[in-house]
């Protein structure tokens, strides 16, 4: 058994075998109750994964959720710092992520080393953090954001503060077209987002003429610039469904399609594909590391386990706490 266990932990998840003919939606529930657990899924993640979960949202919505829970035990399905923010925010809890390699692009293009290396070289400025960081990297932060109240934080500070704002440079950029402000930018990029190409949107809106593009703003700012609305994946899902258009383009992680269509089975949703790939949509690879069977062995035996130093969680509660009450 510790061979195996050691197994697991080199892997980062669980590969147990499962027995054939398990119903592991019946299952998980099961463990659900007899645990006192809580699922929680990125809109990102694979259907199974959202229609097994007792809440399904952006990143935003996710920490809210956290930082409510009453459960003693709260399985994440996303990627890695959104365990670490729900951590963060519920330390007396259990938070478990499934697979421990669903990392992020955008965090791992920002250690907090240099991070903090580049705060220093400009002193004065307040620090903007987006959620998709290390809660290493947030400990170095005033405030963390999301896509959905970015704008809104910036603006809550005066005309005249310097801001840095990381890691996302699209965001930025998108934030300091909006705002009129001249944040300095860190030089990071989604790898989802990154990949969507003018050239495949065009091709689409003249297939499509009468649809809809929906964008997300950590896309480039030509993508952004030929969209309807631009906005977080619950701002996109939302206008999706209220709006009176029945064909939408969207422009961003594919899994947000499942809602969308569940919520608005009468419209027609396309997603864009990467530039550099005939695929019909845009994974984010570190999302799709999050599988049925890996929630259920997760559940079942209680590991992976998300850890924050206590020094670094201290740090970092503060700014997204801040976030927490500027939304």
């Amino acid at each position: 058994m510790t061979e195996i266990k050691e197994n697991w932990i080199a892997k980062g998840f669980i590969d147990e075998p499962i027995p054939s003919g398990t119903d592991l939606k019946t299952e998980i529930r099961r463990l659900c109750r007899e645990k006192n657990a809580v699922i929680m899924a990125h809109y990102y993640t694979e259907a199974d994964v959202q229609d097994i979960a007792d809440f399904v949202g952006d990143s935003l919505a996710l920490a809210q959720k956290a930082a409510a829970t009453e459960a003693d035990i709260i399985l994440m399905c996303g990627v890695h710092f959104m365990g670490e923010t729900n951590k963060i925010l519920c330390p007396q809890k259990k938070v478990l992520i499934p697979d421990l390699n669903a990392t992020c692009s955008l965090a791992e293009s920002c250690p907090a080393d240099r991070f903090a290396d580049f705060v220093r070289k400009h002193p004065g400025h307040k620090v903007i953090s987006y959620v998709n960081t290390s809660a290493a990297t947030k400990a170095v932060t005033d405030v963390v954001v999301t896509s959905g109240n970015a704008r809104r934080i910036v603006e809550s500070f005066p005309a005249d503060q310097p801001l840095i704002f990381g890691p996302d440079r699209n965001l930025g950029s998108y934030l300091n077209s909006v705002t009129g402000r001249d944040m300095v930018l860190w030089d990071g990029a989604c790898h989802v987002h990154e990949r969507f190409s003018t050239e495949k949107l065009l091709e689409l809106k003249r297939l499509h003429p009468g649809a809809k593009v929906l964008v997300h703003p950590e896309c480039k700012g030509p993508v952004v610039r030929l969209a309807d609305v631009v906005g977080s994946t619950a701002v996109l899902l939302r206008h999706a469904v209220e709006d009176e258009c029945d064909t939408f383009l969207v422009v961003t992680e594919s899994g947000i399609l499942h809602e969308m269509r569940k919520q608005a089975p009468q419209k027609t949703f396309i997603p864009v594909p990467p530039e550099d790939s005939a695929c019909a949509c845009n994974e984010c690879s570190y999302m799709r590391l999050v599988t049925l069977p890996k929630v259920y062995n997760t559940l079942r035996y209680e590991w992976p386990v998300i850890e924050v130093p206590a020094d670094i969680a201290a740090a970092a509660v503060r700014p997204i706490e801040a976030m927490l009450t500027l939304s």
